[in-house]
C-alpha cells in the first residue's frame, strides 16, 4: 500500500461493472497525468473477478490492452509496476482512509451508477486535502494534461460546483461527443450534446459553452467539495441515467458550472448495458432505465409535467412497435408501470 508522497487535491472515481479491461486502460492513462491524483475504483459486484484483474494489473501481471490501436499511445509503453494500492469493502471505505493513492473498493452489491460513485465520493472526501472529485466513466481514457487543466479551471472559477471537459469519441477521436455537457429539453426529457459530431479542431467559445450547459456530461464530471457538502451526493434513486441532470436541477444555479476546455477525454460510450446516443441503437435494458429515470426526474422536479411525459412514453412505445422492436417496447412499458426489468 502506497502512502502519499504528494498531497493530491483532485480525486478520481471510476465505477466498474464487468469491464476490467476498460478500467485498466483508463487507469493506465490516468497514471500519466502531470499532477498527482488519488484514484478510487468501485466495483459494483461484477462477479467476474474484475477487482482481481485490476489487482493483477497493478502487479504487472496483466498488461493493459488498448481497445483501438490508434489510441495505444495513451497507455503504451505501460507505466512501471508494481503500483501499490489498498483494497477495501464498502464498509471499510466509509470508516477508514488508508491514505493510498489507488484504492479498489468492492461495493458488495450493484445498487446502480449513482450508488457506486457515492461510495467513491465518500471515501475520497475523507481526505481533507481533496478539494474536488472527478467522476469518470471507466470506459474513458484521458490526455496526460487533462487532470491539470481540469484542476486549473476549478481553481479559477468562483463558487464552482460542477465542471466538464472536452469529450471526444474513442473510436473517432477527431470528433466531439460533447463540449462540457448537454442542453436539456424538459418537454420531452431528451438532450443534445454541445458540439456533438463536430471536428475536434473546429474552434469554439469556452464561455459560450459554459453558459449553454444545462448539465455536465456524466462521463467526465468534476464536482467541488463545497458542492457535494451543500447539495449532497448523487441521488441513488436513479439506478442509471439522469443522475447528473438531477444534480444540476438540485443545484438550481447556486454553484457555477465551469468548462475545462484544455482537458480532453476519449469515451467509448455505452459498453456495460448497450447505451447509445442514437435511440435506435439502444438496448432494451438501456431503454428501460432511461425511461424509468426520466419519469422519476419529472415526478421529483416537475410533477405538473408528468401527464405530458406519460404521453411521450406511450409515443415512444408505439414507435418501437412500428420499428418491430417488441422487446424495447415492452421494456419501456415496464419502466412506465414501475415493474422491475
Amino acid at each position: 500500500m502506497m502512502r502519499r508522497t504528494a498531497s493530491p487535491r483532485l480525486g478520481v472515481v471510476l465505477v466498474n461493472y464487468k469491464r476490467a479491461d476498460d478500467s485498466i486502460e483508463c487507469l493506465e492513462s490516468l497514471l500519466r497525468s502531470t499532477i498527482p491524483l488519488r484514484v478510487v475504483v468501485v466495483d459494483n459486484e461484477s462477479g467476474d473477478g474484475s477487482l482481481d484483474a485490476i489487482a493483477a494489473w497493478t502487479a504487472g501481471d496483466r498488461p493493459p490492452t488498448a481497445a483501438s490501436a490508434a489510441m495505444a499511445r495513451h497507455t503504451t509503453p505501460a507505466i512501471a509496476k508494481p503500483q501499490a494500492f489498498a483494497r477495501l469493502s464498502a464498509a471499510e471505505a466509509g470508516a477508514t482512509d488508508p491514505g493510498a493513492l489507488l484504492t479498489l473498493i468492492d461495493a458488495g452489491s450493484n445498487s446502480g451508477f449513482a450508488a457506486g460513485n457515492n461510495i467513491g465520493l465518500r471515501h475520497l472526501l475523507r481526505d481533507p486535502q481533496i478539494d474536488h472529485v472527478w467522476l469518470l466513466n471507466n470506459d474513458t481514457i484521458v490526455e496526460p494534461a487533462a487532470a491539470a487543466a481540469l484542476l486549473a479551471r476549478l481553481d479559477a472559477t468562483d463558487n464552482v460546483g460542477m465542471c466538464g471537459t472536452v469529450v471526444r469519441y474513442y473510436w473517432q477521436p477527431d470528433r466531439v461527443q460533447a463540449l462540457n455537457g448537454h442542453v436539456f429539453n424538459l418537454a420531452n426529457g431528451t438532450s443534445r450534446g454541445i458540439g456533438t459530431g463536430q471536428l475536434a479542431r473546429q474552434p469554439f467559445n469556452p464561455g459560450q459553452v459554459a453558459a449553454q450547459t444545462d448539465f455536465v456530461l456524466g462521463a467526465s464530471l468534476a464536482v467541488s467539495r463545497r458542492f457535494v457538502e451543500r447539495i449532497g451526493p448523487m441521488d441513488e434513486g436513479y439506478f442509471l441515467y439522469f443522475e447528473e441532470i438531477d444534480w444540476a436541477a438540485r443545484n438550481a444555479g447556486e454553484f457555477a458550472i465551469a468548462f475545462a476546455q484544455g482537458a480532453v477525454v476519449y469515451h467509448k460510450e455505452g459498453g456495460s448495458i448497450g447505451s447509445s446516443g442514437v435511440a435506435g441503437e439502444r438496448s432494451a435494458m438501456s431503454e428501460y432505465w432511461l425511461t424509468r429515470s426520466r419519469l422519476r426526474f419529472v415526478r421529483l422536479h416537475h410533477p405538473l409535467l408528468l401527464p405530458l411525459h406519460w404521453g411521450v412514453t406511450l409515443v415512444a412505445t408505439m414507435l418501437r412497435l412500428v420499428r418491430r422492436q417488441p422487446r424495447k417496447a415492452a421494456a419501456i412499458i415496464r419502466a412506465m408501470l414501475g415493474i422491475a426489468y
